[in-house]
């Protein structure tokens, strides 16, 4: 599937025919941006479209940049591939690759990332994550090695070579094939986490009148959640009680100190704003910039 010269649109479009490089580590949950449900909207066309933010601009910006300094300092000529890439037996396995290293069986795949990420480049490491989309590369491509060339802070530039894992690839694809067959082809969603509460409240962004029965697996929910809010009510009720005893104990003392702990009971300013007087005093001027949001609130109780 050629890619040169053709819209970010359809660029996104191609993508969602199968699994690629930065799919895989959302489906072997290590992605710290993506969840499999997430993902699964994404492929079935159900996802909210997102435009291109800063990041993801300077990203595709400064990829020729970190490429270029890659081929200075290994001496390797580079090249664009300008196409998505196909598994010769598995179609949906796909790779959009960054560049190739002429006249060898290795890939380079280019990042920018910040100073506050830089731990996870030290020595050896590479964040899991773009570990695993290089593996997917070779996966694909069938290459023996890829290299990962990065640009940390703006202001440190590492380049690692990564070598194939016949292990970790052959259960990535065990579990793309799973994700791609059972869930995206049969539209069948994979079940929700913890991270996909943002996901499901713009997916279902409103209310209609109307009452479902949700069956036993939500009455069973509803009692974990009974659970939950009755422990958390205790645990709040004996953190508050342990926060008012240390800070008796500190009295007008700005700091405290244990063996093992400092704790802080500081002055803080903060200015805010009384919108009912405003509202009161400026009624035009207040209904004139007043926006009206809707959003829906979860509640539930015993019967």
């Amino acid at each position: 599937m050629k890619t040169k010269e053709i819209s970010r649109d359809d660029w996104l479009d191609l993508r969602k025919k199968g699994i690629g490089g930065s799919d895989i580590s959302a489906i072997m949950g290590v992605n710290p941006w993506k969840t499999p449900y997430q993902l699964y909207l994404d492929k079935t066309g159900q996802a909210h479209k997102t435009e291109m933010n800063e990041k993801m601009y300077w990203g595709t910006v400064m990829e020729d940049v970190v490429a270029a300094e890659f081929a200075k300092r290994t001496g390797v000529k580079v090249r664009r591939k300008n196409r998505i890439l196909q598994h010769k037996e598995h179609s949906w396995m796909l790779a959009n690759v960054d560049r190739i290293l002429a006249g060898t069986k290795e890939g380079l795949e280019c990042k920018t990332a910040s100073e506050y990420a830089k731990a996870d480049w030290e020595a050896d490491e590479v964040p899991i994550s773009y570990l695993m989309q290089c593996q997917w590369y070779m996966a694909v491509t069938g290459y023996k090695a890829w290299w990962i060339a990065a640009l940390v802070g703006g202001n440190t530039f590492i380049f690692k070579k990564i070598e194939r894992d016949e292990i970790l690839i052959d259960e990535m694809i065990d579990k793309a094939k799973t994700f791609w067959h059972n869930h995206v082809l049969k539209g069948i969603a994979p079940e929700v986490r913890a991270g996909d509460a943002q996901a499901i409240k713009d997916f279902y962004p409103k209310a209609e009148e109307g009452t479902v029965e949700l069956g036993e697996t939500a009455n069973g929910l509803l009692k974990n959640l009974e659970y939950y809010k009755r422990h958390m009510d205790d645990l709040e009720a004996a953190k508050e009680a342990d926060e008012t005893k240390l800070k008796q104990l500190l009295g007008t003392a700005e700091q405290g100190r244990t063996e093992e702990y400092t704790v802080s009971w500081k002055n803080v300013s903060s200015t805010r704003f009384d919108s009912a007087a405003f509202k009161k005093d400026n009624k035009a001027l207040y209904e004139q910039y007043a926006k009206e949001s809707t959003s829906r609130r979860f509640q539930f109780k015993k019967i």
